[in-house]
């Protein structure tokens, strides 16, 4: 019995990964698609000029009225953001990292880089570590997101720093960033998105 546990617990632990891995909602083939995911797929690809393919997508054409507003969002974000692009992409990967999504963070970390994001900025952010040498703005978003999303609040001394540089309006936007990207990293990580083909993880889970 003692020689046969080692082994169990093997069988266990691969049979653990292998559920975890799981991706518990797939895309949807064409022809089984009600006719309201129909129109949002098709109202998807009207709006950001290609086909809805991949997640956070896939998944939330569960809900296909949610399509749309949702997209409309990430639009608003990559053309219209209040903040700089370098300082939104910092704040995506900030949530992406609290929530471990690996799918968000290898989407942006290469758009974070284009946008002048340091890639010592972004491994500290990928170790859990408080980035050094950032710049004034870059820091104040960081305490702000990082209070945001361990507080559950912003302490005063943070939010007169974000009104001075960024006002209202970038405090806004910069919270905003934090629920949308907590609200995709959710619904792909109850769904448990998977990677593109080929795709490794560049986050690991935070110890529990």
């Amino acid at each position: 019995m003692n020689r046969l546990l080692p082994a169990l617990l093997v069988f266990g632990l691969g049979l653990s990964a292998n559920l975890s891995a799981q991706d518990r909602m797939p895309p949807i083939p064409a022809e089984k698609m009600t006719e309201a995911q129909k129109k949002a797929v098709q109202d998807y690809k009207d709006l950001r000029k290609q086909d809805l393919t991949g997640p956070p997508w896939t998944v939330i054409l569960r809900v296909p009225d949610l399509v749309v507003p949702s997209l409309q969002m990430r639009l608003h974000n990559q053309n219209n953001s209040a903040l700089s692009p370098k300082l939104t992409e910092f704040a995506i990967m900030i949530a992406a990292r609290q929530w471990t999504n690996n799918y968000e963070w290898n989407a942006h970390s290469t758009l974070a880089g284009r946008a002048g994001l340091s890639p010592a900025i972004l491994a500290a952010v990928a170790d859990g570590r408080r980035p050094e040498h950032m710049a004034e703005d870059e820091a104040l978003l960081y305490d702000f997101c990082t209070e945001l999303l361990h507080n559950q609040s912003v302490s005063d001394p943070t939010y007169a720093g974000m009104l001075a540089k960024f006002g209202e309006a970038g405090i806004v936007e910069a919270a905003s960033l934090e629920g949308y990207y907590s609200y995709l990293s959710m619904i792909m990580n109850t769904a448990r998105s998977p990677l593109g083909p080929g795709a490794k993880p560049a986050l690991a889970p935070f110890p529990k």
